[in-house]
């Protein structure tokens, strides 16, 4: 119950006040949870940026369909080549011709990541470390898929006979988080059992 004293001006004033303190509270604490996250928003960013200038990069030095002796470059004999391919499947060219719903599937990866991220444990640093790497792989390709209609793939590795599929610096950060994300999980003490 307001004092006697106070006017209707004085207690609306007030009421405004105690509003303008709760959005900036509000806002503080929105800027302290993004920033929970710096590692991660920091990494992806790094691997976008990284990701979209090596393929603007070999957009420009060789046409699309450079593949294979006197089109590629070569960066090691008989290992190392540089060449320019679209890839409108998944890794090693599975779901070939599916680029829309691999588009569709990488949106909703980034969204269960974002809903799930605290029990996948994304406060912890390598945590973030892992998924920086998978979230900008996932957005360096999906922003190709968008952009082009397909992934643009231009590393090809040779191993005497054997030919790796051709991938990208996107598809090397999907693998290192995956591969890291899984590690670091196997180190974590299982969770406690509960009391029944």
């Amino acid at each position: 119950m307001k004092p006697p004293s106070q006017t209707k001006a004085e207690t609306a004033a007030s009421e405004a006040s105690a509003a303008g303190q709760s959005k900036i509270e509000n806002r503080e604490l929105k800027i302290q949870r993004l920033l929970a996250y710096r590692r991660l928003w920091l990494l992806a960013g790094i691997v976008i940026v990284l990701d979209q200038l090596t393929k603007y990069w070999i957009t420009h030095r060789l046409p699309v369909g450079s593949y294979g002796p006197g089109a590629r470059l070569e960066v090691f004999p008989n290992f190392f080549y540089l060449v320019h391919v679209g890839n409108t499947g998944a890794a090693w060219s599975m779901f070939t011709g599916m680029s829309l719903l691999l588009a569709l599937l990488a949106g909703a990866t980034l969204l269960a990541i974002f809903f799930w991220r605290r029990q996948l444990g994304l406060r912890q640093p390598a945590a973030q470390l892992a998924f920086g790497l998978l979230c900008g792989g996932i957005v360096g390709n999906l922003v190709d898929r968008i952009v082009h209609g397909h992934v643009i793939d231009f590393i090809d590795l040779h191993f005497g006979h054997y030919v790796y599929p051709t991938f990208n610096v996107a598809d090397s950060a999907i693998c290192i988080g995956v591969i890291g994300y899984v590690l670091w999980s196997l180190k974590q003490p299982p969770p406690a059992a509960s009391e029944k």
